[in-house]
């Protein structure tokens, strides 16, 4: 997995690209999240429409950031989630949990 990581009206957003399937991926993911949380950045949209695949470990990665931003009192929204990993969130039941945007701009504006 390759992460790119910019910002959009105050919100951070994170494109990861390829598959999201744990080892070095994990602390990533992880240690950008912390980095932006440490500057009070905590308003973050995960792109998904260039990850082509993702197991529980990619899943866990997920709920693990949405966990800590929750914990400091910010947000982690999904958009541009593909069909793939749609039904992979439905199967998990995990749609009730994370906001999903067909967007980066939808999700932006649902921070306002």
């Amino acid at each position: 997995m390759k992460l790119s990581d910019r910002e959009q009206d105050g919100v951070v957003i994170l494109e990861p690209k390829g598959k999201i399937m744990g080892g070095p991926d994990a602390s990533l993911l992880h240690d950008k999240l912390y980095e932006y949380i440490e500057h009070d950045k905590k308003q973050v949209i995960v792109d998904l429409s260039q990850v082509d695949w993702m197991n529980s470990t990619g899943l866990g990665i997920l709920i693990s950031g949405y966990t800590t931003l929750k914990n400091s009192g910010g947000e982690l929204k999904l958009a541009n989630v593909t069909d793939k990993i749609q039904s992979l969130l439905t199967i998990t039941k995990l749609v009730t949990v994370f906001d999903a945007y067909d967007s980066i701009e939808d999700a932006i504006q649902s921070f306002r």
